[in-house]
């Protein structure tokens, strides 16, 4: 692999960054917001399915105690 020259690498670098679509104000807002209705679906989920497993296993233990 031929190397190249510090000079040579930020020129492709800064080529590089130059190709980047940076996101818009509203895009970073919407996605945030998105991640946060997210996660705070995926919590209610998996909380709900927390406490049917804990209501069945005591309801299993006391028909059994």
């Amino acid at each position: 692999m031929a190397r190249t020259n510090p000079i040579q690498f930020v020129q492709q670098v800064r080529a590089e960054v130059a190709k980047v679509v940076w996101p818009t104000r509203r895009e970073v807002l919407l996605t945030t917001v998105m991640v946060f209705i997210m996660a705070t679906l995926t919590a209610i989920v998996f909380a709900t399915v927390d406490i049917l497993i804990r209501e069945g296993l005591q309801l299993v233990l006391n028909f059994f105690g």
